[in-house]
């Protein structure tokens, strides 16, 4: 091999390489559950989040960010796609909302996952916690572009031994996990049935450090889906009873310790600079579990609705020295890590379907505005609320878990949900400019959206 050639070789090497240390790691921390109300920097009096309160300081604060969805399975399959749950077939009906033991289906495989996209970017891949997309052999994170999971395939309060346990173990500040034969996964296979829920979250702690440390001298993607706080809540030795809030505040004070585990171990390695970290919830918190359900704080209702409560989440952005501390009352949804992910981690987003991420980079790295124009807010595999800037139309309401009939209105309720975070008070009546355009949005995009195969 002659010398121009060598020399030509090693230079696509060192280039190869020098973009490959641009590409900032990618971690998705993810509550389950948690309200917009449960954290210290978001005005919980009581619950102690020192660590999230300082990624707070240090990072981008979202005032207006909102899940996929109000439920666990299609928010979870919205932000893993970028895509509205309805289009994948994961949104749901009005009689299952989320995927059980055993359900025949699961997330399609011709979707597009930000772990698939970033593997196929040279990432290492890693799923945390829960994954509540599938828990048959064929729908676990392995077949969706992770290299590790470790964790639960669905929700905690699934696969009851006796269904008098399940609303009493919820509610209850003794809850016995025994009684939920929930199966703890590595990789494939079933390592622990049940799982002892009190060591979940630390246990999920020491295999995130274990991939961090195993993986550090190259492009990482961690998912770190936390099982609490969803009931049943359990907690550690180390923090039960710690909290004056009770069980809720142990078990959310511990994933508060488990953050700073994170966020400290990339301050010692000294990849805070180049690892894209986002703290958020699947979705508002669980109102009917009362002292063991989270707050939403000023918002209306939670959990299973389409106010305000329901899907207006935390949401906090931290790259220290490439996002500016601050605040931001921008619009931006859990889809959106889909697509900024993607273009952090010089991955193509999707061209041959429908994609409903925006890329957030513009907002984060101070360069404009947020790109997201309108929030759509499905309640299962219907839509029945739309926002564009600071207004909002609900076409139908229903509150989370009533089992009253939703109810439909024409013309559809408006609130400005910048003054009016609670909903209180409909203005359709004094605007109807807005309820014309917020209507228009509304038909055309019922009108041309096509909702994949129902796979539960």
């Amino acid at each position: 091999m002659n010398k121009k050639l060598t020399a030509l070789i090693l230079f696509f090497c060192a280039a190869l390489i020098a973009h490959a240390a641009t590409r900032p790691n990618v971690i998705i921390i993810l509550a389950d559950d948690l309200g917009y109300g449960d954290l210290g920097c978001y005005g919980h009096p009581t619950i102690r989040t020192p660590n999230i309160d300082r990624m707070a300081a240090e990072g981008l604060r979202f005032t207006d960010y909102y899940s996929g969805q109000c439920y666990c399975t299609p928010s979870r399959a919205a932000l893993m796609t970028g895509r509205l749950a309805i289009r994948s077939g994961m949104a749901g009906h009005d009689t299952r909302h989320v995927l059980y033991p055993n359900n025949p289906g699961g997330l399609p495989h011709d979707e597009v996952t930000i772990a698939s996209a970033l593997k196929a970017q040279g990432y290492a891949t890693c799923a945390l916690g829960k994954w509540h997309l599938g828990d048959l052999q064929d729908y676990l994170p392995t077949k969706y572009g992770f290299d590790y999971f470790y964790g639960l395939p669905y929700s905690n309060d699934s696969d009851w031994t006796d269904p008098k346990y399940r609303n009493a173990d919820t509610l209850s500040l003794t809850p016995d996990f025994h009684h939920f034969n929930v199966p703890l996964y590595r990789g494939t296979n079933i390592i622990e049935r049940p799982v002892d829920q009190h060591t979940l979250t630390k246990r999920y702690t020491e295999e995130a450090l274990g991939f961090l440390e195993k993986n550090k001298k190259h492009p990482f993607f961690l998912y770190f889906a936390h099982t609490f706080p969803h009931v049943p809540l359990f907690a550690s030795e180390r923090f039960r009873g710690t909290s004056r809030r009770g069980l809720y505040g142990d078990a959310v004070e511990e994933l508060d310790w488990s953050v700073g585990e994170v966020l400290n171990w990339l301050r010692k390695e000294h990849l805070d600079n180049n690892t894209f970290v986002v703290f958020t919830s699947d979705n508002g918190p669980w109102l009917q579990k009362k002292w063991n359900g989270g707050s939403a704080g000023l918002l209306r209702d939670g959990k299973g609705g389409t106010w305000e409560g329901g899907t207006r989440v935390p949401a906090i952005a931290w790259l220290p020295g490439k996002i500016k501390p601050g605040l931001t009352h921008e619009l931006a949804s859990a889809m959106d890590l889909f697509n900024t992910s993607l273009i952090l981690g010089g991955a193509d987003v999707p061209k041959d379907r429908p994609i409903d991420g925006v890329d957030l980079s513009p907002l984060l790295f101070g360069k404009g505005k947020g790109n997201r124009e309108v929030q759509y807010f499905y309640q299962t595999d219907e839509l029945f609320a739309v926002r564009k800037g600071s207004f909002k139309a609900h076409f139908w309401t229903h509150e989370g878990y009533s089992k009253v009939k939703p109810e439909q209105h024409n013309p559809p309720l408006l609130f400005d949900v910048s003054e009016d975070p609670s909903e209180h008070f409909d203005i359709a009546a004094q605007h109807p400019e807005v309820v014309a355009e917020l209507t228009s949005i509304y038909e055309r995009h019922r009108a041309t959206v096509t909702a994949g195969k129902a796979q539960y």
